[in-house]
This record gives C-alpha cells, structure tokens and sequence, in this order.
C-alpha cells in the first residue's frame, strides 16, 4: 500500500502506538507532522523516521497550542489529507473518588481534543473530497471497566463522536473511523502496572498478567498491531470502512 504524496498528523506521536504508526505511515510515503507534549520523545521519534517527520510540540488539550502546531505542519507539508487522534491519558480510582475535575481532565484529552482535531483538518479534507480521520478509542470505548470510569466515559464518547462524524461526511470523500486496542505495550498500560503493584502488592510479573489476562490470547497488544490497523484504514482499500470501532484485543470483545 502507498500513501506517497499524502500528509498525516498523529498526536500523542513521541512514543507507544502514536510513533509507531508514524513510521508505519513514513514507510507506506507519507509526509507526518508529530505532535505531543514531550519534546525530547517526539524529537526521537522524527529523527527515527528522517525527512518525511516534522516535530511540532504541543498540548492537545489546549486549542491554541493545537491549532499552532497543525498549522506548522501545514506551512511546512501542505494540506493534511490524514488525521490520527493518538494522544490520550487514564487515570485510576473509584467512582465516588474520581470528581468532577477528574472526569473533565479525562474529557479534555479523550474527547474534546480529537474533536478539536478535526474541527481543524476537516474543512480542507472536504474542500479536496478525500480525507482519512482515525481516532484511537480502546476496548474501553466498546465495553465497561471497574475503577476507570471517566476514562471510559471519555472513549465511549469518542466511539460516539466516530460513528455520528462519519455519517456526515459519508458521500464526501472523507472516513472517519476508530480503532479500539486492549492493553497495549505502552507507557500508559506500564503506569497501570506500576499502579496495580502500589496498591495492591502484587509482583510486576503477576500484574502484568492479570492485564494480560483480559485477552483471550493470553498478552499484551504491540503498538505495531494497532499501527497496522491504522494505516490499513488510510489506504484507498479501506474506503468502504467508514464508522467503524475496530477492536484489536485479541478476540476479548
């Protein structure tokens, strides 16, 4: 599959599955503008991947410092013809002690972000009538889990916003589409562990496969595998996949 000629922007792009789907998408000839908060990390990953990476360091969550950085992009490869809304965070407590700035900080990242995302990139993908939006949800967009319920509130409604934007933009050239990792090799699910241990004295090992269990294969998720998904749903073959939530968890949904 060749996406030569293309640009792409992925946040949350310094590490985990947002760098590798960088190189994946630089691999297939895409141009990719890099974006996130650490500087050093997505510094890394464009000197990893060479000319077709620009670095564009920036908060997600805030509008102005997004807005900047995806405009950079632009200035320096053109119209953006791919979105990859990577970036995301969790946090851990129950319920009744995650409040309100918990959920809107979950929201903010999860959410408004990837919507703000594409507020930005949407005009010119419609005014060229081909455009490719992939918003990276998890299973917990698809099913509940305990004691993580502003992040799961938070993937639901970008499950939601997926499948609601894609019937707008459905005969214009443009799909929107989510795919929905279990836990994944990445620095988000090492917290998670390093999480499980404080709090409940477990070993690394045995923490790693009580997440691990989750999936009916028995391990953890690549960044690889879920950057495959990805860029299969960039390419020309994937233009009738327009709306979907694309587990990649092994088979636990």
């Amino acid at each position: 599959m060749s996406l030569t000629g293309h640009h792409a922007v992925v946040t949350g792009a310094g590490s985990g599955i947002g760098r590798a789907t960088a190189e994946r998408l630089a691999e297939a000839g895409c141009q990719v503008t890099l974006i996130g908060r650490h500087v050093g990390r997505l510094n890394e990953s464009a000197d990893r991947i060479g000319d077709l990476a620009f670095a564009a360091p920036a908060d997600v969550t805030d509008p102005d410092m997004l807005a900047a950085a995806i405009e950079a992009g632009r200035d320096r490869f053109g119209p953006i013809d791919i979105l990859v809304n990577n970036a995301g965070a969790a946090s851990s407590a129950p319920f009744l002690k995650t409040d309100a700035d918990a959920f809107r900080a979950m929201l903010a990242v999860n959410l408004e972000a990837p919507a703000e995302a594409a507020r930005l990139v949407l005009p010119g993908m419609l005014t060229r009538r081909w455009g490719r939006i992939v918003n990276v949800a998890s299973t917990a967009g698809l099913k509940g889990y305990a004691y993580v319920s502003a992040y799961v509130a938070a993937k639901h409604g970008l499950v939601g916003l997926t499948r609601a934007l894609a019937l707008e933009v459905a005969s214009k050239g443009v799909t929107v589409n989510a795919v929905c990792p279990g836990f994944t090799e990445t620095d988000l699910v090492s917290r998670s562990i390093d999480a499980i241990v404080g709090k409940t004295g477990r070993s690394e090992e045995e923490a790693r496969a009580a997440l691990a269990a989750s999936n009916p294969q028995g391990r953890l998720i690549t960044p690889d595998e879920v950057a495959q998904t990805i860029v299969w749903l960039c390419g020309d073959g994937a233009s009738g996949i327009n709306g979907a939530a694309v587990p990649v968890a092994g088979g636990e949904l």
